[in-house]
């Protein structure tokens, strides 16, 4: 029928804006969570933008769920009160007509969700791990930045360069803070440069500078000038990187079940049984008396969505500790909304009610 794909249309497009505009709200919230990060010294400003582009795809299921289910209550809320519903119920068509259009909406949706709650968020997850893991094994030289101090990360240093040239792979005005055996090490510099032994070794390298060393509180520093002077930068070691439940593949958790396995599978099977069922729930929860606010029903509506996805989180937690079983933990939350959403058809389905 013709308004079957005027409502599909209508969803998609509704749908559409809502992800728009709640990516726009999720990377903002994450860039300034990670700049305030980077201010700090925790992250390099470099690898911002990586960080965030993981953390986006890790969320992209919810997203979708969330844009799905406000674009249909959205969508409905709209039709209540444009009186466009009186006239589709004076036409003698039942509520439940909705369900085919709406399930023609959320289920190609719902398959995209489970495309990326089982492979794609994972894959983001573990990617996101390494990258971090890569960020802290470089070494202090990669890390620094003009015009900022940094911090080693045994916190016994302290360094800061004026500027940087990249061209001759020099930097320039060094300082360098640092504290061994109960003194202070003071090291200032006018450039700096890395070089690199025939054997591997890597070498930071300070040119004409000064180098005052002494007890703080003291006045007994000893002051040495130098022309050249030569650290070896110590190779970090890569540590054995070791993945949650959360990180690994689905292949892996189906080839080796352990309880934390089962917990996650709760989770991202959920993901998309829980786009189809909050797409159905929105059609009876899109009742708005058209003189009345629609306020109550949107927040209404909201709330399930959030107990919704919250009651999939403890079920996944409950699995992983043994406190529930598989099947009672991947069912039981979508049976109760199931159960809710035949209650809720049965009240806006009752003459009493569609006579407000």
């Amino acid at each position: 029928m013709i308004f079957r794909r005027a409502a599909v249309r209508e969803f998609a497009s509704t749908a559409a804006a809502i992800s728009m505009a709640l990516l726009f709200i999720m990377v903002t919230v994450v860039l300034i969570r990670l700049l305030s990060q980077a201010a700090g010294g925790r992250v390099p400003a470099d690898a911002v933008l990586a960080l965030i582009g993981f953390s986006t795809l890790n969320q992209l299921p919810v997203v979708l769920a969330l844009s799905s289910f406000v674009a249909v209550l959205m969508s409905m809320s709209r039709s209540y009160r444009d009186s466009e519903m009186v006239v589709w119920f004076a036409s003698g068509l039942p509520l439940t007509a909705w369900i085919s259009p709406v399930l023609r909406f959320a289920v190609p949706v719902a398959l995209v969700v489970a495309v990326m709650s089982l492979f794609l968020s994972p894959w983001a997850q573990q990617q996101q791990t390494e990258y971090r893991k890569r960020l802290e094994n470089r070494d202090e030289v990669s890390r620094v930045a003009p015009g900022s101090f940094r911090e080693s990360n045994d916190a016994h240093r302290v360094f800061f360069v004026e500027s940087v040239d990249k061209d001759a792979g020099r930097v320039h005005n060094v300082f360098i803070s640092a504290l061994q055996n109960g003194k202070q090490n003071v090291t200032v510099a006018a450039e700096g440069v890395v070089e690199t032994a025939k054997n591997g070794d890597r070498f930071i390298v300070l040119l004409n500078g000064r180098r005052y060393e002494g007890e703080p509180g003291m006045a007994d520093y000893r002051v040495m000038q130098f022309e050249r002077y030569a650290v070896r930068i110590e190779p970090k070691e890569v540590g054995e990187l070791e993945f949650s439940a959360k990180q690994l593949p689905t292949t892996d958790l189906l080839e080796k079940p352990t309880p934390a396995g089962w917990g996650e599978m709760v989770w991202r099977i959920g993901m998309p049984i829980a786009t189809v069922l909050l797409a159905l729930l929105a059609i009876p929860l899109s009742f708005v008396n058209p003189r009345a606010g629609r306020t109550n029903s949107l927040i209404f509506a909201l709330l399930t969505f959030t107990i919704y996805l919250n009651l999939i989180g403890v079920s996944r937690a409950w699995v992983t500790q043994g406190k529930l079983g598989v099947v009672e933990g991947t069912w039981g939350v979508h049976g109760l909304m199931l159960a809710l959403l035949g209650v809720l058809f049965l009240v806006r389905l009752a003459p009493s009610v569609r006579r407000k």
